[in-house]
C-alpha cells in the first residue's frame, strides 16, 4: 500500500511560477557547486584531527553534509513535480494561479495587493500568498468586482476585488 501511495504522490504536480523555479534552480546550483564541496573539504580536514568519536568539527561537518544532501533531494523532488506556470501567458478575467489581485478591505477600505504563487514561494511580507492559503482559496475563480469572504483564524474577513492582472 505504501508503494502505491508513494507512486501517487510522485505523479502529483504542484504549481510554481517561473520565478519560483528560477530560485530553486539557483539554490540547487549553489548547494551542489559551493556548499557540497565546502562541507566535503571540512570533513576531510576534521578527519585529519584524529579520533572521530570526540571530534566536534567532524560531527558538525557530517551534520551539515546531511542537511545539504537532504535539501538537494528536496529541491530535486520539487522540481520534478513542478508545473511551471508563467503568469504573463494567462488570459483570464477570473482569478487563477499566478494572478496579482488588488483587494479592498470591507471594514477599513484599505487596499492591498497579493500575488497567488506556489506554496514554497509564499512570502506574506512581499505580498505573495501560497495557493493553499485561506485568502488564495477564497480568491480562486472570482472576478473583479466580486466580494470574497476569507475564513481566517481571526474570523471572517470581507474583501472587494478591485483588479486582477497577470504580470
Amino acid at each position: 500500500m505504501s508503494v502505491l501511495f508513494g507512486e501517487l504522490m510522485a505523479e502529483e504536480k504542484f504549481p510554481m511560477t517561473v520565478e519560483g523555479k528560477r530560485r530553486l534552480d539557483e539554490e540547487l546550483k549553489h548547494l551542489m557547486t559551493v556548499e557540497r564541496p565546502t562541507v566535503i573539504k571540512a570533513i576531510e580536514v576534521a578527519r585529519g584531527h584524529g579520533d572521530l568519536s570526540e571530534n566536534a568539527d567532524y560531527s558538525a561537518a557530517k551534520e551539515r553534509q546531511s542537511f545539504i544532501e537532504g535539501r538537494i533531494q528536496d529541491i530535486n523532488g520539487k522540481l520534478a513535480r513542478a508545473q511551471v506556470i508563467d503568469p504573463k501567458s494567462i488570459r483570464s478575467e477570473r482569478d487563477v494561479f499566478g494572478a496579482t489581485v488588488v483587494l479592498e478591505d470591507g471594514e477599513s477600505s484599505k487596499s492591498m495587493t497579493y500575488k497567488i504563487v506556489g506554496v514554497d514561494e509564499a512570502d506574506a511580507k512581499a505580498g505573495k500568498v501560497g495557493i493553499t492559503s485561506p485568502i488564495a482559496r477564497a480568491l480562486i475563480g472570482k472576478s473583479a468586482g466580486d466580494e470574497v469572504v476569507v475564513h481566517a483564524p481571526k474570523g471572517q474577513i470581507h474583501y472587494q476585488i478591485l483588479e486582477i492582472r497577470y504580470e
